[in-house]
C-alpha cells in the first residue's frame, strides 16, 4: 500500500494526503458535534459539516454519521451526503481513467 503511494507523482501524493485529512476532519467533526449535542453545548454549524463534505470529506462525513449515529434521522443529511459522495466517487473514477 505504501509503495503505491510512493509511485504516485508529488501532485497526486499531496492531493491524496489532502483527501485523507479532509475525511479525517469530517469524521471527527461529526463526533465532536455529537458530543456537544449530548451535553447541550454550542454545536458545530451544519454549514461547516456540509462544507467539509463538499471539499473532499464526504466519505469521512458518511462514516462519521453512522459511527456516531449523528444526523442519521435527518433525511436531508442522508440524501445530501450520499449525493456528494457519489459525485466525488464518479469524479475520481473519471480522473483515474483519463489520466495522461
Amino acid at each position: 500500500m505504501f509503495t503505491f503511494f510512493l509511485d504516485l507523482s508529488l501532485e497526486n501524493q499531496i492531493f491524496l494526503l489532502y483527501l485523507l485529512g479532509m475525511n479525517a476532519l469530517s469524521f471527527f467533526y461529526f463526533g465532536i458535534d455529537k458530543i456537544k449535542s449530548r451535553f447541550k453545548n454550542r454545536r458545530i454549524s451544519e454549514v461547516t459539516l456540509w462544507l467539509l463534505s463538499l471539499f473532499g470529506g464526504s466519505a469521512g462525513a458518511v462514516l462519521g454519521m453512522y459511527f456516531f449515529r449523528h444526523k442519521t434521522k435527518k433525511l436531508s443529511f442522508q440524501a445530501g451526503m450520499a449525493c456528494i459522495l457519489t459525485v466525488q466517487i464518479l469524479i475520481a473514477i473519471f480522473l483515474l481513467q483519463n489520466k495522461p
